[in-house]
């Protein structure tokens, strides 16, 4: 039987006839990073408090094993990384602080993300951040930033403000900027009369928020639209439109989440256009079924057309990618491994086209050329390539990993009391 180093020399020499240098593909991820949510593992419940998830947010499925605290989510995490070639980040809502302190949203401050700092430093991972708005008291009437009532907008200014220190403070101790994403679940179940309004005083509290001028290096800040939400079906204040401008006018980065557009649209033909004028974008790479429903992420058509995209357009310099996806029905670290390897797969499958070549038939009109190869390209050895690039990393080939998942699940998952 071959070996993975027997199978991979064949590949590089097939790839090769391409004019594909398989040894620049493999440097080439080495520098990708994935910015993992650590949502998944928890349901999205986070430790700030026992609230009911509100705000557009809903988990399916009860499925054993769920982080309780923070020890137990670093754990899994640490499992899900060892899975996983390569180095990459984590990405933490507010309400995932590790404190002794009892603290609300408006009241966060660094100190009580130190625990994460340390970890991060330990495993060589980098940290990304995203404001909590939503599953609290002070989500009122379906909306935050865009209330009526400015006590209420006060309180979200406040915390917007908060995390964003946090932010910096993370880029600041781990020497990799700090991706600070922004999404806001404000909006209205049936029509209403004044679409205006609340996008004026969104804009106006977002602004307030920004006011502080912060070190690029250190943090960026990212806006997220949405189409509709559970509870926010006939209109959401933080539309596409208004983030598109936003972003554009206020120099931030827009972020682009696969599930939350019209169910027959998709991101990857956005990324292109996009990258033209804003500041930079961030990707949330979840997978929609008929809306944002979050599903793990899977090698689908989609997810290969945002790698494509990406890698064809040299994007990857000015694009965070994150995942966003939350299933309780399987096994959460599994979820992750899945979501997170699919990802990686899809870029190095771009990566191993010649875009170069690809792109000059093209030019010349010759569109023959261009889809025989395209299309002949999805028979070449691709899978050989992964498989060396994980076993360069030390981590599992093929399905390997689902074993060590399998064993986690039987020796830690299975012991936790998640009644």
């Amino acid at each position: 039987m071959r070996t993975v180093e027997q199978k991979y020399a064949e590949a590089k020499e097939k790839y090769a006839t391409l004019g594909v240098d398989t040894e620049a593909v493999l440097k080439k991820m080495a520098a990708v990073k994935i910015s993992m949510h650590v949502w998944q593992g928890d349901d999205v419940k986070g430790f700030l408090s026992e609230d009911e998830l509100s705000g557009g947010i809903s988990v399916t499925g009860n499925y054993p094993g769920a982080a309780t605290n923070p020890a137990e989510l670093r754990a899994d995490l640490e499992k899900a990384y060892a899975l996983i070639p390569g180095k990459h980040k984590l990405n933490l809502h507010a309400i995932y602080l590790d404190t002794e302190e009892v603290v609300d949203l408006d009241e966060i401050e660094p100190k009580h993300f130190e625990k994460w700092v340390t970890w991060a430093k330990e495993q060589g991972v980098g940290l990304d951040f995203n404001p909590t708005f939503f599953s609290h008291p002070m989500y009122k009437d379906g909306f935050t930033l865009a209330h009526p009532d400015k006590t209420v907008r006060d309180f979200w200014i406040e915390h917007g403000k908060r995390s964003r220190k946090i932010a910096e403070y993370f880029g600041k101790e781990l020497g990799q900027v700090c991706v600070n994403n922004f999404w806001v679940p404000d909006g209205y179940k049936d029509n209403p009369i004044d679409r205006l309004a609340p996008r004026k005083r969104l804009m106006d509290s977002l602004d307030e928020i920004f006011s502080e001028k912060l070190e690029k290096k250190y943090t960026l800040d990212a806006v997220e639209s949405k189409l509709f939400g559970i509870g926010a079906e006939a209109y959401t204040v933080g539309s596409h439109e208004f983030y598109m401008g936003y972003g554009l006018t206020r120099n931030k980065l827009i972020c682009m989440d696969a599930g939350h557009f019209h169910p027959t649209e998709v991101i990857s033909n956005k990324l292109s256009a996009l990258s033209l004028f804003s500041e930079g974008m961030l990707l949330h790479v979840s997978r929609p079924i008929r809306w944002d429903s979050d599903h793990v992420v899977i090698m689908d058509d989609e997810l290969q057309e945002i790698g494509r995209e990406l890698v064809r357009n040299n994007l990857l310099t000015k694009t965070h990618i994150g995942l966003d996806f939350f299933d309780a029905t399987i096994n959460r670290v599994a979820a992750w491994v899945i979501g997170t390897r699919n990802t990686q797969k899809a870029l190095m499958k771009a990566m191993l086209e010649p875009t170069d070549y690809l792109k000059k038939i093209e030019l010349q009109g010759d569109f023959t050329t261009r889809l025989a190869l395209v299309e002949e390209l999805k028979d070449f050895p691709f899978a050989a390539v992964w498989n060396y690039y994980c076993e360069a990393n030390n981590v599992p080939v093929g399905l390997a990993w689902l074993a060590e998942t399998k064993a986690y699940e039987k020796e830690v998952l299975s012991q936790r009391n998640n009644g």
